[in-house]
C-alpha cells in the first residue's frame, strides 16, 4: 500500500452509507427504554431487533476496516520507525502510538505511558533511539495521521455500537446475559458476528473470542495466561481464585453456548434459564473451592488378649500332629561325636543331614501299656489252639473240566517228590580239577 497515497481509497466502510444510517438510528434508539413484553409477534420482525443484528454484523465489518487502516499506517511509517510494529502488535495501540509519536525523532520527549504499559515504553524508548528510520515529510505525516484519524473513528464507532448492544441485550440475548453480564455478552456477540454464530460456536471456541496476541517484546509472560479473552476478564471469573480461572473459563463456557442456542430460539425470553444455569455455575464453583476433606483418626482398637491356648481335645491333638517334629527331622537335628555328617547341597547352600541313614534300620517295636489293653474274652483265647480242622476250611477244588474235585494235600506232595527224583537222580554235579604248575 506504499503507492496509495489516500487512506480513503481502500478503506470506505466509514463514509458508506450503510455505516452512516445505522449510527443514526442508534442515536435515536439508545436513549429509549424497551420491555420484552412491548415486542408484538415474533422478535425478528421487530425493527430494533433488524437494528441489534445489522449492527452486530457492522462490528465484525469495522474490526475488518481497522486491520486495514493499520496495515496502511504500517506501510507508510516504516520510513520512520520500522522496529514499532514489532514491539506493539495491537492494531489500535499501534495507531495511538504513531499518533502520540508523530514526526518526533527523540521519544523521550512523547509521553506514552497512557497509551502503552510501562514494560512496552521502556522498550519502544530505547529502541526508538537506535532506530535507522528517517523523518518524515510533511506530506507523508500528512499521509499516516489522516489514516490514525480513520482507525480510532472506526473505533470509537464501534464503541457506540457495542454500548446500544449492551443496553438492548436483554432484548437479544437475556439467558446468555444472565450468565456473564450484559458488557461481556455484547462483547462476544461482536466478536463472533452476531447470536446465529455465536450459537453454532463450540464452547473452546467460545472462550477465545477476544484473546489478545502475544507481544514480541523480551518481557515475560508468565503471569498472562493462554487462550483467554472476554469470558476470561468478565466479573464471573475475576472473582475466582487464580488457579481455578482456567477450568472455571471452561465451565463458564459451555454454558454459555447452551444459554446462546436457547436464545436464539427465543426460549425463556424472561432469562430464567440463564439464571438457572449461573446457579449450576456457583455450584461449581464453590464445590471447587472446598477444602480436601480431613483425613478421619481412627481410634486404637481395644486391647484383647486373644483366646487362651487349650491343651487337649480332638481339633487340639490333630493339630499338635499336624506340625509335630517327625522322625526324620529328630535325626537331621542330632550329630555323633566326632563323626563327620553327611552334606548336601544346592547351588549356593549346604544343609548337614546329621544322624539320617546311619541308623540300623531296625524299627523298636513299640511296647503296648498292658494297663489300657483290652482284655478278649477267655472263651477266645483257646480257639485254633486244637490240631482240629477248622470247619471254615476245605479239601474241594473247582475245576473247570470235572468241577468239584476232591484234593488230597499228601497226594500232591508225592507227585512232586516223584517228578523231582526222576529229573535230579540221574547225574551229578562234576568238580573239574585245575592242573598243578610244573616245579622249576
Amino acid at each position: 500500500m506504499k503507492s496509495v497515497k489516500d487512506v480513503k481509497k481502500v478503506a470506505k466502510l466509514l463514509s458508506s452509507r450503510q455505516m452512516r444510517d445505522i449510527l443514526t438510528k442508534i442515536e435515536q434508539l439508545k436513549d429509549t427504554n424497551r420491555s420484552q413484553t412491548q415486542i408484538m409477534g415474533p422478535v425478528e420482525e421487530d425493527p430494533e431487533y433488524k437494528l441489534i443484528v445489522q449492527a452486530n454484523n457492522l462490528t465484525v465489518d469495522i474490526d475488518n476496516e481497522i486491520l486495514v487502516v493499520h496495515k496502511f499506517i504500517r506501510d507508510h511509517y516504516a520510513k520512520k520507525f520500522p522496529e514499532l510494529e514489532s514491539l506493539v502488535l495491537n492494531p489500535l495501540d499501534y495507531t495511538r502510538a504513531v499518533k502520540a509519536i508523530g514526526n518526533e525523532m527523540d521519544l523521550t520527549k512523547v509521553d506514552l505511558r497512557s497509551i502503552l504499559p510501562s514494560a512496552t515504553v521502556m522498550v519502544v524508548t530505547v529502541t526508538g533511539s537506535t532506530t535507522n528510520g528517517q523523518k518524515l515529510t510533511d506530506e507523508e505525516s500528512m499521509i499516516v495521521s489522516d489514516a490514525c484519524d480513520m482507525a480510532l473513528e472506526l473505533d470509537a464507532a464501534k464503541r457506540k455500537i457495542l454500548e446500544y448492544v449492551e443496553s438492548r441485550m436483554t432484548l437479544i440475548a437475556p439467558n446468555l446475559s444472565a450468565i456473564v453480564g450484559s458488557t461481556t455478552a455484547a462483547k462476544m456477540l461482536g466478536q463472533a458476528g452476531g447470536l446465529l454464530a455465536l450459537c453454532k460456536m463450540p464452547s473452546c471456541n467460545v472462550m477465545l473470542l477476544g484473546v489478545q496476541k502475544k507481544t514480541s517484546t523480551g518481557f515475560s509472560s508468565a503471569s498472562t495466561p493462554r487462550h483467554t479473552g472476554y469470558l476470561f476478564q468478565s466479573e464471573l471469573i475475576q472473582r475466582t481464585p487464580q488457579d481455578l480461572r482456567i477450568k472455571a473459563q471452561k465451565i463458564v463456557a459451555a454454558k454459555c453456548t447452551l444459554a446462546a442456542r436457547m436464545d436464539r430460539v427465543h426460549e425463556s425470553p424472561d432469562g430464567s434459564f440463564g439464571r438457572n444455569l449461573r446457579e449450576q455455575i456457583d455450584k461449581k464453583l464453590e464445590k471447587l473451592q472446598e477444602p480436601p476433606p480431613t483425613k478421619t483418626v481412627k481410634p486404637l482398637p481395644v486391647p484383647d488378649e486373644g483366646p487362651k491356648k487349650r491343651r487337649a481335645g480332638k481339633k487340639v491333638r490333630r493339630m499338635k500332629e499336624a506340625y509335630a517334629v517327625t522322625e526324620l527331622r529328630k535325626a537331621q537335628n542330632r550329630m555323633a561325636f566326632g563323626v563327620a555328617e553327611d552334606e548336601t547341597g544346592s547351588f549356593d547352600k549346604t544343609k548337614g543331614l546329621g544322624l539320617i541313614g546311619q541308623n540300623s534300620g531296625k524299627i523298636r517295636a513299640s511296647v503296648a501299656d498292658p494297663r489300657v489293653k483290652a482284655k478278649a474274652p477267655k472263651r477266645h483265647q483257646f480257639l485254633g489252639s486244637s490240631g482240629a480242622t477248622s470247619g471254615l476250611s476245605s479239601s474241594l477244588a473247582f475245576t473247570p473240566v470235572q468241577g468239584i474235585e476232591l484234593i488230597n494235600p499228601e497226594e500232591r506232595q508225592k507227585k512232586v517228590k516223584e517228578a523231582n527224583d526222576r529229573y535230579f537222580g540221574g547225574g551229578a554235579f562234576l568238580k573239574v580239577g585245575k592242573p598243578k604248575q610244573q616245579q622249576q
